[in-house]
């Protein structure tokens, strides 16, 4: 019964109806086509999304049934099958981006036909790690939704009301597992309030309000720290389970203005704090030996396996932290002059720093 109730709440479209809080309106689509146009910056950081575009027009959709990529060796064969159909992510959103700014059809036919072929092809089953590799589909079909014919519209959406009903009833976040509170659920949340308001599921927004404050009392510490920190002994996972928290939080803030960046859990903790307990690793100003006292046997099994990053005692990237931050300078661009110390002349600038300069809340849409 509780699954029908919800899913009838994902078919219900609310007052914002025609706003676009996942993705871009309008207006910022405007402000973003007079950037790539006037900005040396801005233009090479976009250049990354027509290239994709243009190759995808001439290519095919290549949808996977289930995706396979939580705790997977690299070289599983159905993991690499699954990434590269996750490939697919980055066309849908470089064709729906293109449509927007340029308004040439030949892109927005494209994109929904890779969205049509996904949506016909993928049956997800709630593991928050594997579909939050769903974002760019999902953020794509923002941007595009409502320029789609009717029924493709309809099909497309009928797949992300499963993506929301199978995390919202998620195995992971039952009473007692870890992976109810851990990044796991950091994605599982991301997951749920990108597909609820790409949809328009206003009805829903208290319950995604209830996890996700819930959650930064659990995840994260009031010294900045947190719990997949701690217990992977990583800056990978600190940055891993921030992520989803602050695209999350941009989106409910770009939706209602209600400032998730800031809140503080009733033992303190905050998404700010954390972020801020990152920059010292990112600048140079401090280092750390990656995986060291892990509590996660997986943790050994990828250094054993000779994955990049997961060996004990690599010291965390800074370059690694720089997407964190980028979404974080979207609550402050004070974070953008952390990145600027970043020893990569490539990370300097990118596409987040670009979308921060033109998303702004647009609660009166």
């Amino acid at each position: 019964m509780k699954k029908v109730v919800l899913l009838m709440g994902f078919l219900v479209a609310g007052v914002y109806a025609q706003a676009q809080y996942v993705s871009l309106n309008d207006a910022e689509i405007k402000a973003l086509k007079k950037n790539i146009g006037s900005n040396d910056e801005v233009k090479k950081a976009f250049e990354p999304n027509k290239q994709t575009a243009e190759q995808a027009l001439n290519e095919q959709p290549n949808p996977i049934e289930t995706i396979v990529s939580q705790g997977v060796l690299a070289g599983n064969p159905a993991k690499t099958a699954s990434l590269k159909a996750l490939q697919d992510a980055k066309k849908i959103y470089g064709l729906a981006l293109c449509y927007r700014l340029y308004q040439q059809k030949s892109y927005l036919q494209k994109a929904q036909d890779f969205l049509l072929a996904w949506a016909n092809t993928n049956k997800p089953n709630g593991d928050p790690i594997n579909e939050t590799k769903l974002e760019d589909f999902i953020t794509g079909y923002d941007l595009i939704r409502n320029d789609v014919s009717a029924e493709s519209k309809q099909q497309i959406d009928n797949w992300l009301i499963k993506v929301g009903e199978a995390e919202l009833n998620s195995a992971s976040a039952r009473p007692g597992r870890t992976t109810g509170f851990n990044n796991w659920n950091s994605h599982r949340i991301k997951t749920i309030t990108l597909v609820a308001f790409t949809l328009h599921n206003t009805g829903y927004e208290p319950r995604i309000y209830q996890e996700l404050e819930k959650q930064i009392n659990a995840n994260l510490n009031a010294d900045g720290s947190g719990f997949d920190f701690l217990e992977r002994d990583a800056l990978h996972y600190h940055t891993y389970t921030l992520e989803p928290l602050l695209r999350a939080s941009m989106v409910i803030y770009r939706a209602n203005g209600k400032n998730y960046f800031t809140y503080q859990s009733e033992k303190g903790a905050s998404i700010q704090k954390s972020v801020d307990f990152l920059v010292p690793f990112v600048t140079g100003a401090k280092t750390h030996g990656e995986f060291v006292n892990s509590k996660v046997s997986f943790d050994k099994k990828r250094a054993e396996n000779h994955e990049k990053g997961y060996e004990a005692g690599t010291l965390f990237e800074p370059a690694n932290g720089v997407y964190t931050l980028s979404l974080a300078a979207y609550f402050n661009p004070a974070y953008i002059k952390d990145i600027q110390q970043v020893n990569s002349t490539k990370q300097k600038f990118n596409w987040q720093l670009a979308l921060d300069q033109v998303m702004k809340p647009i609660t009166n849409n």
